[in-house]
């Protein structure tokens, strides 16, 4: 009976310390994006799912869905204005049910032609955890053009 107890004490302990491991980024994330929005006098709006977005040019042509394959001009950059990808002027193309939650979201805010900014928070970007040297739980902003839907 003690060899259970001692084990069922040990295996509780190991279970709080792995969830202290986990971080939620939510709170911390759209606190960053507030600052970020406050500090470059941005006229944002926020979505059911906390993407905030900012439409510089609406556009005027075809405007995507979720599922549509568009051509998008973009540069990716942290809170902090360093980049850590950006296309040519061209853009690149891809369905948008094949990239983060973030811009399968956000992008449909904007018809062709359209420009603006996604300010995206981790849980709809790449998560908690680092990814391809984008480190867990950060907050991502794009400036987008949509230069075409396929």
């Amino acid at each position: 009976m003690k060899q259970l107890l001692t084990t069922l004490l040990a295996l509780a302990l190991f279970i709080s310390c792995s969830k202290d491991k986990e971080v939620d980024y939510v709170a911390k994330n759209e606190q960053e994006i507030i600052d970020y929005i406050a500090k470059n006098k941005l006229s944002a709006q926020k979505s059911g799912t906390g993407l905030y977005y900012v439409i510089t040019e609406p556009g005027t042509g075809t405007q995507p869905t979720a599922t549509s394959n568009v051509t998008v001009a973009y540069k990716g950059y942290y809170t902090n204005g360093s980049v850590f990808d950006e296309s040519k002027p061209e853009g690149i193309s891809f369905g948008l049910n094949q990239v983060i939650k973030g811009w399968t979201e956000g992008i449909p805010y904007f018809k062709t032609g359209g420009s603006g900014i996604l300010l995206v928070p981790a849980h709809l970007g790449y998560g908690n955890n680092d990814y391809n040297g984008i480190p867990g739980g950060s907050v991502l902003i794009f400036d987008v053009k949509l230069v075409k839907v396929n």
